[in-house]
């Protein structure tokens, strides 16, 4: 494979770190856990009580899954943070597996659903820790001068993450079939095998890395900056305090926290970037590149509230309104979500092969124009899932084709997306601020997730005629965003330069 290893005369040219491959094997793992617990996270809190499940109604559920989603990628800024100050990578990555494998095993515990809260609290927790620092780690493997090379090396990577969701997808709700917390207990054991395998091989193939906190180095040459941390601190605590004392907030229900901590990412997204642009000391062309970012942010924040629906209203529409037989045999309602994994792992090298092809033919497609396909994209798989609440709706089952159509639009469109957006952010972004922007990035992930569970809180199986009007709303909002996107791709391409 020519990405993976370059030859002259038919000897090895350079291979990849094997460090890659024992960070490969980790976050493999961690993906086997993550999403193998979330296929079946929604249906287990909104299964009754008498047939072991939490028995919430679908709003407090979507709201709960909303909440967790969110956290999970929200508590990747304060992970980056301890790591940088504190821990080091190495240790971040590892206290954050041990925390998301502690927090499956209590998850594994039949009991209140207190328990169960600490047990995704605990998980979301470990992400943060694990998530962007084990991605840093694997950068530093490179020097900065193989460009080519580190971007391979992300690739094979994200194949891991891909493979790990599609194996966990497929088990965990196998298992839960049987017994729910036999499926979250196998999530802790997908975890534990992960950090077997770290903790044996990092030390050997991974050298130095990550071991030494990256403020100790910049405290001596005083850059560190704690005031702006403190600050934004301040001021979400205070926000918090308005919002609860004016009633625009009720922290007594699942739902009114989801909504205000929604509220909250957005003043404080806004926030920031408002102050980057006028007191970050930037020439014009860099806040032109950081506007671009926050256009950015908003459409990836409307793609993943529609596309995290899988594991929210889709999930539920898979249990309770579609024809799962195969044979004499039902699949699990949570297994259909595998589909997504598996479609990345066949068309992700196609449509990068479709971007370089047409690359070498001097037809470059630009970062808003591909927004705009990804957005439509998602569009046309929620119109797919209206055709088939239509037919839910009359009283018969949509048959599984439905969800798988609709889950490979999303994961092409995820593909025109999300790694294209994640590109082209840490080339826009001012080299002072490239953490901080990366780090919007997945608050944006945070921002969609939360809305995918608010509006998979709507999702009512006792009113099934109102289910094509949820799904058509989803229609209208990524199609319209897309054709903006479209609309807006020759203004957005002048502010980019000469960032493709």
């Amino acid at each position: 494979m020519s990405d993976v290893l370059k030859s002259t005369g038919g000897k090895p040219k350079f291979r990849h770190p094997r460090g890659l491959y024992v960070l490969f094997s980790a976050e493999m793992w961690e993906r086997f856990s993550y999403y193998g617990m979330r296929a079946i996270l929604i249906l287990f809190m909104t299964t009754d009580a008498a047939q072991e499940g939490l028995g919430l109604t679908t709003e407090t559920a979507g709201a709960v899954y909303g909440l967790y989603t969110a956290s999970v990628y929200l508590m990747t800024l304060p992970g980056g943070w301890l790591a940088d100050n504190i821990f080091g990578q190495r240790k971040a990555v590892f206290y954050g597996g041990v925390l998301i494998m502690i927090g499956h095993l209590i998850l594994a515990i039949p009991g209140s659903p207190m328990i169960f809260f600490t047990g995704l609290a605990f998980v979301a927790l470990g992400t943060g820790l694990l998530k962007g620092n084990i991605s840093t780690l694997v950068g530093e493997l490179y020097e900065n001068e193989d460009g080519a090379k580190r971007d391979a090396g992300f690739s094979i990577f994200y194949m891991g993450i891909n493979l790990g969701s599609f194996v966990g997808q497929i088990l965990v709700p196998l298992l839960a079939e049987y017994n729910w917390h036999l499926g979250f207990g196998l999530a802790a054991v997908g975890m534990l095998l992960g950090l077997i395998s770290y903790k044996f091989f990092a030390p050997k193939y991974l050298g130095d890395i990550g071991m030494v906190p990256k403020v100790k180095q910049l405290e001596k040459t005083g850059k560190t900056n704690k005031k702006g941390t403190y600050a934004i601190v301040a001021f979400v605590l205070v926000l918090l305090v308005v919002l609860q004392f004016t009633g625009s907030i009720d922290v007594t229900t699942a739902t009114g926290i989801a909504q205000a901590l929604g509220l909250i990412i957005v003043v404080i997204t806004m926030g920031y970037f408002l102050n980057i642009l006028f007191n970050g000391g930037l020439s014009v062309p860099e806040k032109k590149k950081v506007s671009v970012i926050f256009i950015l942010f908003v459409g990836i924040a409307i793609f993943w509230s529609g596309f995290e629906q899988a594991a929210s209203s889709l999930n539920l529409f898979a249990r309770d309104f579609t024809d799962r037989f195969i044979g004499g045999w039902e699949m699990p309602a949570g297994m259909l979500q595998s589909f997504n994994s598996g479609f990345i792992i066949i068309f992700a090298p196609i449509v990068g092969a479709i971007w370089v092809k047409l690359a070498a033919r001097n037809i470059n497609i630009r970062t808003p124009f591909k927004f705009a396909v990804g957005l439509i994209l998602l569009g046309l798989g929620f119109w797919v899932m209206v055709e088939a609440a239509h037919v839910a709706a009359s009283g018969a089952k949509a048959g599984m084709f439905a969800l798988i159509l609709t889950y490979f639009l999303h994961s092409i469109g995820e593909l025109t997306i999300s790694p294209v957006g994640l590109s082209a952010t840490s080339k826009l972004s001012p080299r002072k601020y490239l953490g901080q922007m990366m780090g919007i990035w997945f608050v944006g992930a945070a921002l969609g997730n939360l809305i995918a569970g608010l509006i998979g809180g709507n999702f009512d199986p006792e009113n099934v005629l109102e289910m094509p009007n949820i799904f058509l709303n989803v229609v209208w909002v990524s199609v319209g965003a897309g054709l903006i996107f479209f609309a807006a791709s020759p203004f957005i391409k002048k502010w980019m330069g000469d960032v493709t």
